[in-house]
């Protein structure tokens, strides 16, 4: 049998001291971290690339469409670009931080007493930051394919916001209370359910007015991107909170959710409007044409 006094000597020899010296009373706390690897660096390079030459792509697809019809082709392009630098702050390690949780380790067997340690996590800010930025535009990109009015838009807006800066709560909080943790996951999911209900319900009634074509292009949109858009809350309380992955496996999850949400939803947006063209938005006034000169009075001018 061995005694606490036998493991307080085994993790802090007493040898260089003259006699057995005193059983330390305050035991350091030991410290997991759990951080990404060159396989997780690389893949924050790589999306990086993919983002910024996509983002090139958008910009030339745009080149040659007259403005008043280029609003799509610009937040399609916002997406990947946002994207792109928010990846760039990740690969050069400017984007992230460690959350730590105390854990304890229970030794039940021959009356050891419990201990502790410490498990850090790096978390990438940066990605909140990017989907906080990125997620109102794909929302009003679905209003606005639909039809739906400003006020549902906006509190679509304001509601996928709620839920990426609480799943920011929850992820970088991680070191907090576990029940403030959690709860930040539920507001953040409630965020989620809300930003569906305003696009998902009244986008449904609204884009019927635009015929049939627009209505099925806008079913297909909207079902493709509030799906993956449901996977990030998942994601979040599997990686950061329950810690039930590694980082690594986090990051490459989170590279194929933005490529297919950001990329390829902007693509087949469109792709689409190219061949449907009432799904398009004509902007005209000061976006396509400035500020108009109607109505100016000019002062000092002779006759």
């Amino acid at each position: 049998m061995i005694s606490p006094e036998q493991v307080a000597e085994m993790l802090y020899p007493a040898s260089h001291t003259k006699g057995p010296g005193p059983i330390p009373t305050v035991v350091p706390t030991p410290t997991h971290y759990d951080l990404s690897t060159t396989t997780g660096h690389r893949t924050l390079w790589v999306l990086f690339a993919a983002m910024t030459l996509l983002t090139a792509l958008f910009a030339l697809l745009s080149w040659n469409v007259p403005t008043s019809r280029r609003l799509f082709h610009i937040t399609t392009t916002l997406l990947t670009l946002i994207s792109a630098l928010a990846y760039f702050a990740a690969a050069t390690g400017a984007g992230s931080t460690l959350t730590c949780l105390p854990v304890r380790d229970h030794h039940n067997k021959h009356g050891i007493p419990d201990t502790y340690h410490r498990e850090c996590r790096q978390v990438f800010w940066a990605h909140y930051v990017d989907w906080a930025l990125t997620t109102p535009v794909l929302l009003v990109n679905l209003a606005l394919v639909a039809g739906v009015d400003g006020a549902h838009t906006l509190l679509a807006v304001v509601a996928g916001e709620v839920s990426v800066l609480a799943g920011f709560g929850a992820s970088a909080g991680a070191s907090a209370v576990a029940g403030a943790v959690w709860g930040w996951f539920v507001i953040a999911a409630l965020g989620y359910l809300f930003a569906v209900w305003h696009v998902g319900l009244h986008g449904t009634k609204s884009v019927q007015a635009k015929g049939q074509r627009v209505a099925r292009l806008w079913a297909s949109l909207a079902i493709y991107t509030l799906a993956l858009l449901a996977a990030y809350p998942i994601v979040w309380a599997i990686a950061p909170l329950a810690r039930k992955t590694s980082v690594d496996v986090e990051i490459i999850i989170y590279a194929v959710l933005d490529i297919l949400v950001k990329p390829v939803f902007g693509l087949w947006l469109l792709g689409s409007i190219r061949s449907i063209a009432e799904a398009n938005i004509d902007v005209g006034g000061y976006w396509s044409q400035g500020p108009s000169a109607e109505g100016r009075i000019r002062i000092g001018e002779e006759d």
